[in-house]
């Protein structure tokens, strides 16, 4: 087992050190050399690290780096795949590069960041102490299939890991149904206001409930089929959070200020990113660190301070033009961007890239049921659309379903020329790129313009 472990660390190593010297990143293969040698060898590299590990369809990676604000502002010794490299080839790839040759962990704390496919078979080896779990929505049909699929999948890995205390969205009816099925202790997080907006006339991924399949009944909605939901026939409901939103002050262009009740007690919270659906990153975000002993004023300092994830909601200027970047994945997701967008009230260029590879879905029907049509409706404001991605076409012409003047609309079969149109904008870029669009374009404006590689 000793020698196992000695080589697979070290392959590990060579090789991520190797594609770092060609800047091909090296987040997920070194991972997999480490388990071709060694398949349980995570199970060895994690013992004595404590973990936070947070899962679920959206804002893995957003949650991630807030959790990460407040281990940094603590002075902890961690690390995090940050990456997004969150299959267990890419964890397992993080506790090696953290690893000695013997196995030995040189970090006490992790934050890791887990697919929730993946974390059925992570969490065999992993043990962490506190499990995030977010939210289940519709993404990748062709991989995950249906979200009772993806709710099963994270609820096979919680059984893996019974002592572990799971932080748990109250307001998203399938995710609540878990602590019932399993013996962990459980802190319910959630938003006890509505977020604004029109979305009781938004499509649910999940309307029927999950144990006897009558329609819910909601209170109020917050996006998606997430809210205060309860079934009039067998009575399964929202439970009150421990930790949760309890006022929204301002949802602003840049940030976000909510009053958010922890431990019995209130504070005025600064949330350092924009939008409702960051809202509940931080709240999950808050759950996670109270559960593992953080103050709840180290928790508010760190929502406030963190900076946000690569192509969550990230800046960049454009030689001397804003451009944001904003990733899409899935309808609900998408949505609560074009929310965001709509109500920004300003002229601005909008690029939109969508492909088809793996790791964005191979079926892209999803984007009939995204809300284009909020794009559409800013009249004026729509000054120019750029659209790229390995199937611009099937794009453009949903943008044009959606009401958007063809004239507008200007495709681009290459990111060079689309990086040199955001440029030359005369107004701010705001960028929505899937998973292998946002790294092939950030590669890009890193190589053109600098910047931090993706997995720094």
């Amino acid at each position: 087992m000793k020698i196992r472990t000695f080589f697979a660390v070290l392959l590990c190593k060579l090789a991520r050190g190797l594609l770092r010297l060609l800047r091909r990143g090296g987040t997920a293969f070194p991972g997999r050399v480490a388990l071709k040698v060694y398949p349980q060898v995570l199970g060895v590299l994690s013992q004595g690290v404590r973990v936070i590990l947070v899962t679920g369809t959206n804002g893995k990676t957003t949650s991630s780096r807030m959790i990460e604000q407040a281990f940094a502002d603590a002075g902890l010794n961690y690390f995090a795949n940050r990456s997004g490299a969150n299959l267990i080839s890419g964890i397992t790839a993080e506790f090696a590069m953290h690893s000695t040759l013997t196995g030995r962990p040189k970090c006490q704390f992790a934050v890791i960041e887990c697919d929730e496919a993946a974390s059925k078979t992570v969490l065999k080896y992993l043990k962490p102490e506190v499990i995030v779990a977010t939210n289940v929505f519709r993404d990748q049909l062709d991989r995950y299939g249906e979200i009772t699929h993806t709710l099963n999948n994270i609820l096979e890995g919680i059984r893996h890991t019974p002592e572990s205390v799971l932080c748990i969205n109250a307001d998203c009816s399938l995710i609540a149904s878990i602590p019932a099925q399993v013996p962990n202790p459980v802190v319910r997080f959630g938003v006890n206001v509505p977020l604004g907006g029109d979305d009781m006339a938004e499509i649910s991924d999940a309307p029927h409930c999950i144990h006897c399949k009558a329609e819910y009944v909601y209170d109020y909605r917050t996006y998606g089929h997430l809210g205060a939901f309860r079934c009039p026939k067998c009575g399964y409901h929202r439970e009150d959070p421990q930790v949760a939103v309890t006022a929204v002050q301002d949802l602003g262009v840049d940030t976000s200020d909510v009053t958010m009740s922890i431990g019995g007690r209130e504070y005025a919270v600064h949330i350092n990113l924009p939008a409702a659906y960051n809202v509940y990153n931080a709240v999950g975000s808050a759950a996670a660190l109270y559960a593992f002993g953080f103050a709840p004023e180290a928790i508010v300092h760190a929502l406030g301070a963190f900076g946000c994830g690569f192509g969550r909601m990230e800046k960049f200027d454009l030689r001397g033009t804003p451009g944001r970047m904003m990733l899409v994945k899935n309808p609900a997701g998408c949505n609560q961007t074009m929310r965001y967008l709509a109500g920004l009230d300003e002229d601005a260029t909008f690029v939109v890239c969508l492909n088809d590879r793996d790791a964005d879905g191979t079926d892209i029907s999803w984007i009939w049921d995204a809300d284009f049509e909020r794009l559409a409706a800013m009249g004026e404001h729509l000054r120019q659309v750029f659209v790229s991605g390995t199937r611009a076409d099937e794009l453009r012409l949903r943008l044009k379903y959606a009401g958007v003047d063809e004239a507008n609309i200007q495709v681009f079969y290459d990111y060079d020329p689309l990086i040199d149109a955001m440029c030359a904008s005369e107004y701010p870029v705001f960028i929505m790129p899937t998973y292998t669009s946002m790294l092939d374009l950030r590669g890009r404006l890193q190589k053109q313009l600098g910047g931090k590689e993706f997995w720094e």
